[in-house]
């Protein structure tokens, strides 16, 4: 999980804790992801913080997990370099794995098949959540063959005919994870530069729909993501 970002925006709107102890219906952005995962069977998680972020280390030294807890602190110029600190944890076992940002909010039930998919699916290299349900400054809009939901691209634009952004929300396969000592050396940068990567490296890459995700980046999110969470 990457937990690393500032919040500066939330901060701005008044918001005083760290994005990952933001709550959303009572319950921590952060604590509601651990939760998740291990509802779905997940065998280890690993989490990257940064320097700056005290109370969310707190937090995470005082959680009760039921599977092995890696924390990585440490401040990164972006979301792919924070994604290659975790790259350690995520060889170990030699498996698939799914990877968030702290601050997607999706129905549970979604999850459960998207992760149930995925560790069925012995065809593709990665499965990205997306979401045609756009509110997002800059959204990365995905390109998929309409059929097979094959993803052929990512543009920072609205294209003619485009349905579908990135969630945040990603599964991946070693294949994938194999090709970010490459694609640092290469100067990528955040990961919906790693998504143009996995892509442009012949990688088969499918997307996977969630009905909305919703990003907790102000402080009218959060209400939007308690609405939603609650069916309203």
């Amino acid at each position: 999980m990457i937990a690393a970002g500032q919040g500066s925006r939330l901060l701005a709107e008044g918001i005083k804790v760290p994005k990952p102890l933001v709550k959303v219906n009572g319950e921590e952005l952060i604590g509601r992801l651990l939760r998740v995962f291990q509802e779905n069977n997940a065998e280890s998680i690993c989490i990257i913080i940064n320097e700056e972020m005290p109370a969310v280390r707190a937090y995470l030294e005082s959680y009760r997990l039921s599977v092995p807890l890696h924390l990585v602190v440490k401040s990164t110029p972006d979301s792919f370099h924070s994604f290659c600190e975790l790259m350690p944890y995520l060889r170990e076992g030699g498996g698939k794995f799914c990877l968030t940002t702290v601050d997607p909010v999706f129905s549970e039930a979604e999850f459960k098949e998207y992760i149930r998919f995925f560790v069925q699916d012995d065809e593709d290299d990665a499965l990205m959540g997306v979401t045609d349900y756009i509110d997002d400054e800059k959204p990365l809009y995905v390109m998929t063959e309409p059929d097979t939901l094959k993803v052929t691209g990512y543009v920072d634009k609205a294209y003619d005919g485009y349905r579908y952004i990135s969630g945040g929300v990603y599964c991946m396969n070693q294949k994938a994870l194999a090709l970010l000592p490459k694609a640092m050396q290469e100067g990528v940068s955040r990961m919906r530069g790693f998504q143009r990567y996995l892509v442009e490296s012949g990688l088969r890459v499918k997307a996977w729909p969630f009905g909305k995700i919703i990003d907790i980046d102000h402080a009218e999110d959060i209400s939007k993501a308690e609405r939603f969470m609650k069916g309203l």
